[in-house]
């Protein structure tokens, strides 16, 4: 078990670094204003052209789509330590590289389950960044933590399927790039539990569909937002149909692996860069004689940090490992669900030692520490929370003693 970088992926990580400090870090500035300039007005949600000149850098880099092993050739250990470092801009990195959620995890879904038509349709204008796209499964009114919960309907009528349900906390749908749902549903309340559910391809602009507003996140709204949406009658060709019927619930599990390990490693990328605005802002301060650096608190809060960071980055990149051994998300299952826990955590804890040292400032946008913390607290919920992760880490360690 060997989890150093291999030669291409050191020759990837380093190329990504350099990307990082040379253009992206640079580019913070211009996109929070432009942003800034827009906020509360109905251009909140548009693309920041800054994003497309960093695009068009990281492709003549080579820096592309790099999340798909059969797409770049990485493997998954090899790719999660990019990922860590596009962690580092959490916002803007990864969409620069075409590696951003939730488009990664469709881009998988469509590339294991599409047919040649919607690979076609779809998956070649995500793969080329021309276009974005959102997953639809979590719904208000059921606890979507357990997906077979979900009431949105997908009935068959002759040619086609109308759906009717209501999702929210829908990822990506603000950014008018967004042109297609891949939306979870109920195809035959009948059937076994796990065979209830399908996936279809719906187009955003289909008739029926209502983006009735846009969820906000400890009070930010981000670019690509997080939607409510009501489907209402909404017509799409059976054509449309991801997969087989009854096979949606095994879609979202096979979809939800590799990007758990993207999750994870960018949250690492976060509280790394925590740590580096710690230090920095522990030496530059002084207070009671000194500068913070030399206060022993401030340096257990300093030394728990890294410990904590390399715990986790350990366990996120055994549990890569495992997949590219076992060839599929099955073989890490409870490594899976162990990182989902364990690193959000973490990485709050971390980042809010470090708002703590920066005082006030740590609140600010000043920083970007406070809205890391957001981000961190919320991708505790994002994918399921830490529930069910921990369910899922106590049914196999009982497993394991009976």
């Amino acid at each position: 078990m060997d989890f150093s970088p291999s030669p291409k992926a050191r020759d990837y990580t380093d190329r990504m670094r350099q990307f990082l400090h040379e253009q992206v870090l640079p580019a913070e500035p211009v996109y929070h204003a432009w942003r800034a300039e827009r906020r509360a007005t109905p251009a909140e949600h548009e693309h920041p052209p800054v994003l497309e000149e960093l695009k068009t850098e990281a492709r003549r880099r080579g820096l592309w789509n790099l999340f798909l092993p059969a797409v770049s050739g990485l493997s998954n250990l090899e790719y999660a330590h990019v990922a860590e470092v596009s962690g580092w801009s959490p916002v803007i990195a990864p969409e620069a590289i075409n590696c951003q959620a939730p488009d990664t995890g469709n881009m998988e879904t469509l590339h294991l389950f599409a047919t040649e038509a919607q690979r076609k349709e779809w998956l070649d204008p995500l793969l080329d960044g021309e276009i974005r796209s959102a997953f639809a499964m979590t719904e208000p009114d059921v606890a979507s933590s357990d997906a077979t919960n979900i009431t949105t309907s997908i009935r068959r009528d002759g040619d086609d399927y109308v759906i009717n349900g209501r999702k929210w906390w829908i990822s990506g749908t603000a950014d008018p790039r967004c042109r297609v749902f891949i939306l979870m549903g109920k195809t035959d309340p009948d059937a076994a539990s796990h065979r209830q559910q399908s996936v279809v391809l719906v187009p955003r602009d289909a008739e029926g569909v209502e983006i009735v507003r846009h969820l906000p996140t400890f009070g930010y709204q981000d670019q690509h937002g997080h939607s409510d949406i009501v489907f209402r009658d909404v017509r799409v060709p059976a054509s449309n149909l991801l997969g087989e019927e009854g096979g949606g619930f095994a879609i979202a599990q096979a979809r939800l692996g590799p990007g758990r390990i993207h999750h994870c490693m960018r949250l690492i990328g976060m509280a790394e860069r925590s740590i580096d605005l710690m230090v920095q802002r522990a030496q530059s301060r002084h207070a009671f004689g000194g500068p913070l650096i030399d206060q022993g608190v401030v340096r257990e809060q300093i030394a728990l940090s890294r410990l904590e960071v390399e715990q986790a980055r350990l366990l996120v990149l055994k549990t890569a490992w495992l997949i590219d051994e076992h060839g599929s998300a099955k073989g890490a299952a409870t490594e899976i669900a162990g990182i989902k826990v364990a690193v959000p955590r973490m990485a709050c804890t971390v980042i809010d030692r470090a708002m703590q040292i920066h005082g006030g400032a740590g609140m600010s946008d000043d920083t970007p520490l406070a809205y890391f913390y957001s981000w961190a607290r919320a991708l505790r919920f994002a994918d399921g929370p830490d529930e069910v992760h921990l369910r899922t880490v106590a049914r196999q360690e009982i497993k394991r003693h009976s």
